[in-house]
């Protein structure tokens, strides 16, 4: 699926389904997401040591696999957020947006790249370009351009119906770790105050027909579930490291325990809510 597509679908309220991606696997990973149906992928270099170059090799892999390749940045910053565009990503995530200003120099960033400068101003502020010439060339050059604003703090919550008025967000992502924490209940996925915030965000995104989502790094499925018919529509579920973890605790454990005659020892639950695994010390060898 290409961005294009991916953010029709996002306004219109449809669903699209991917996964994150904290390393990029090997070079046969886009083929085969490709091959099972995964419409995006979001690659990160928020939490994971990743370069520029290799960030761009697999945006590029991805997109050639018609996977939609998207690209959480580290931090606030139009030049994070171009540089990713110019990678090859179809979109871009950023982190722990709270005000205006701050989506407006990712709009324009993200959309209206290479305009800079008080031309760039006029085009976010008032929508207002060089001439039309100059809007049918930055929308054929930033054709698959997403942007997704990341709501993981109260004032992002609180500020979000002013943030949505902004054009040029096509989806909101919570971040449920930090969101949690920043509400003073860390990991309580079911407290009635993340469970208010993240009900709140659903129902301004749809007021505004903005797609809306969270990323399901832990959980059950039958959670993810009913989070979703309440109204995500981008659904991001797990990633690399936790669908690895999670098979070799979930069957190679069990097979160990029933070759050797042991007890199965699995326990996935040591890898907590945060998405982490919970390490404990004592008795490991």
């Amino acid at each position: 699926m290409q961005g294009r597509v991916l953010r029709q679908k996002l306004h219109a309220g449809e669903r699209v389904y991917g996964i994150a991606l904290e390393g990029y696997g090997q070079p046969r990973f886009p083929r085969y997401f490709a091959d099972v149906g995964l419409d995006f992928v979001w690659l990160d270099s928020e939490h994971a040591p990743n370069n520029r170059e290799t960030i761009a090799w697999a945006l590029q892999l991805y997109a050639a696999h018609n996977v939609a390749p998207f690209l959480r940045i580290p931090e606030i910053s139009a030049s994070q957020a171009a540089m990713g565009m110019d990678a090859g990503a179809h979109g871009i995530i950023a982190p722990y947006v709270e005000t205006v200003e701050q989506v407006k120099a990712l709009v324009g960033a993200v959309k209206y790249r290479p305009l800079k400068g008080a031309a760039l101003t006029a085009a976010v502020e008032e929508g207002v370009f060089p001439n039309d010439q100059t809007r049918a060339y930055l929308d054929s050059y930033n054709p698959d351009a997403t942007l997704i604003i990341m709501t993981e703090s109260p004032a992002g919550v609180a500020n979000l119906p002013d943030l949505l008025k902004v054009p040029g967000v096509d989806a909101v992502m919570i971040g449920p770790h930090d969101l949690s924490i920043s509400h003073g209940v860390p990991e309580q996925y079911d407290h009635p105050i993340f469970v208010s915030a993240l009900e709140r965000v659903i129902a301004t995104c749809q007021a505004h027909h903005v797609g809306v989502g969270m990323h399901f790094i832990s959980g059950s499925v039958d959670w993810a579930l009913g989070w979703a018919r309440k109204g995500f529509n981008f659904i991001s579920y797990r990633g690399d490291t936790l669908f690895v973890a999670r098979g070799i605790q979930g069957e190679l454990h069990a097979i160990r325990a029933s070759l050797e005659g042991t007890p199965d020892s699995t326990d996935t639950d040591s890898i907590g809510a945060s998405g982490h695994i919970h390490y404990r010390t004592e008795g490991r060898k």
